[in-house]
């Protein structure tokens, strides 16, 4: 029989936080501030506060608590995102000044796919274990969806800005409300500072981008302008600056935070001490240029972890190009560019040095550009950031406490401590033992709401169907059957003859195939979706020379597919 402690546990997790007040007990609580593990704690949460913390013992449970048991758990603050963009969804489609793809897939489809599944979105980021984001940078739009976040128990704290005062304009995105702006003189820069203004910024972002054949300060007078108009008006300022004359430059200027890493030279001990002296935060964004090369080359395979976490029809479209004939040349981009590359090194350097020095550092993925999926990348370059060299304990904090200070919200967030939100993760292993742990959030508590992971993220035919997919393209033989039933039933159509039963059997007939055929690539031609009856076409290459059509019946019970009718 279960203990009252946790019949209140399970009562807890099937009521997303109905209760005012909670008490979770027993608990292994990573002090972030002091980088230690703190045994049999016990935390209450009042509406949305931390009210109290401290041992067990110590700390008395009121009595219309509901308690969540914590015995053998790990207790961390929420994640943080340093860096994310809103207006790009992560897919194949949403950067056309990078990739232009715009014959295939309009432009203004992606932009209206973002918003259409914008609680999808936010949603994967409290599922993730992320109870705050940072938007350095989009359309005036960001403005209304920081709104709706705030006021939405199920979205992350949305921190956010304007468009980007910008040295340098991309083509091909969007006009009406542009996410990026130029300006040719500082009294641009600061009319457009000036115009942010009467939305409340949480901070302004710069794109310090230096033209070939020009020298790094050409632009500087803008970039000073920018950020004096900004401070001015009692705001922080984040700037783009890869180049390190650039990012030098701008530190001097007086910028506050760094949204990625110096890639071209390694930092110096007077660079690393201007950051330090200036209080620059510095967030690395170690994994995005790997998303372009991925998506560029189609041979980066997706992690597990994004395969589960990922918008799953995001994540389909970044494999498209396999069935674009003469859309981009991905086997020659596959044959002159190799990753990591130099530039990848440099950022590890500069990450682990910039640490040593004090540096305060943190998180951030630069998520929405192409390969680089929201939420689900977050994990991804937290372990970068481990094989630069950081320990678990200087990530953990990177990811939490870190963000906060650099971006003045530390009295309130990315700590356990009494009196800030409770914006908290229950994690079933320790993760200064393992990053990975990270990836399987047991809940997250956000606002003093308890959230788990199947509530936030319900799963429908098409997504399991679409999840398969997926995993079959990436080659990732646990990911592809983790949407089937144990005992699956595959059937041939036209004969109905049984041709594979159980998920073992599975394992074993596609852990083979995707051994012999590693290039395979199924490609939906069209899709009915009927009740718990997924249909598809589907055209699969890269079985030799051969062209593969079949139509595919799958059929879901409880959210597994329990039967699939294949016919050639």
């Amino acid at each position: 029989m279960k203990s009252p402690c946790l019949l209140l546990a399970t009562l807890c997790l099937t009521m997303s936080a109905a209760a005012q007040t909670i008490c979770i007990a027993h608990v292994n609580m990573i002090d972030v501030k002091k980088n230690v593990t703190l045994t049999d704690q016990t935390i209450i949460i009042d509406k949305d506060r931390i009210v109290a913390t401290g041992p067990g013992v110590k700390v008395k449970v009121p009595a219309d608590a509901t308690v969540i048991d914590g015995t053998g758990k790990y207790l961390m603050p929420g994640m943080t995102d340093a860096h994310i963009h809103f207006f790009q969804s992560g897919g194949l489609y949403t950067r056309p000044d990078a990739m232009n793809l715009t014959a295939y897939y309009p432009y203004q489809q992606d932009q209206e796919y973002v918003k259409k599944h914008l609680g999808d979105l936010m949603a994967r980021y409290l599922a993730c274990g992320i109870t705050t984001v940072y938007d350095v940078g989009g359309p005036m739009g960001n403005f209304d969806i920081r709104e709706k976040a705030n006021h939405d128990t199920a979205a992350p704290n949305a921190w956010v800005t304007g468009p980007l005062v910008s040295t340098y304009l991309p083509q091909r995105l969007d006009e009406n409300d542009p996410p990026i702006v130029k300006v040719t003189t500082p009294e641009e820069a600061k009319a457009l500072v000036q115009k942010e203004l009467p939305h409340h910024p949480d901070f302004i972002k710069i794109w310090y981008i230096v033209y070939p054949g020009h020298k790094a300060d050409s632009t500087l007078p803008i970039v000073k302008a920018a950020i004096a108009e900004s401070h001015a008006n009692g705001l922080k300022v984040a700037v783009h600056a890869t180049q390190y004359e650039t990012a030098k430059l701008a530190v001097a200027a007086g910028a506050d935070i760094l949204v990625h890493s110096v890639d071209d030279a390694v930092m110096d001990p007077g660079m690393l001490k201007l950051l330090k002296d200036k209080q620059v935060l510095y967030i690395p964004t170690l994994k995005v240029m790997g998303g372009y090369y991925r998506a560029m080359t189609q041979i980066q395979p997706f992690t597990t972890h994004e395969l589960a976490y990922g918008d799953p029809f995001v994540l389909g479209t970044l494999t498209d190009l396999q069935h674009m004939p003469g859309a981009y040349d991905y086997m020659g981009t596959r044959a002159s560019i190799h990753f990591p590359d130099k530039a990848d090194t440099i950022m590890a350097t500069n990450l682990k040095l910039a640490q040593q020095a004090g540096v305060l550092v943190a998180a951030g993925t630069d998520a929405g550009n192409i390969g680089t999926l929201h939420a689900a990348s977050f994990l991804e370059d937290l372990l970068a950031m481990q094989e630069a060299g950081l320990s678990n304990y200087q990530i953990i904090r990177d990811a939490t406490l870190n963000a906060a200070i650099g971006f003045g919200k530390e009295k309130d967030y990315g700590s356990i401590e009494k009196g800030k939100i409770a914006d908290l993760i229950l994690l079933d292993k320790d993760p200064v033992k393992d990053l990975h742990a990270l990836g399987d959030v047991s809940l997250t508590i956000h606002r003093g709401k308890v959230f788990k992971k199947e509530d936030l993220l319900p799963v429908t035919p098409e997504i399991l169907a679409q999840q398969q997919l997926n995993a079959y393209n990436a080659g990732n033989l646990e990911a592809f059957l983790a949407p089937y039933s144990d005992s699956v039933k595959i059937y041939d159509q036209t004969s109905g003859q049984l041709l594979l039963q159980g998920k073992e059997a599975m394992r074993t007939s596609y852990g083979k195939l995707f051994k012999v055929a590693p290039a395979l690539h199924c490609q939906v031609v069209k899709r009915i979706v009927s009740g718990n009856t997924v249909v598809d076409e589907e055209r699969v290459t890269g079985m030799q020379d051969k062209v593969l059509t079949a139509v595919v019946i799958y059929t879901i019970d409880h959210n597994k597919i329990i039967k699939v009718a294949m016919g050639m």
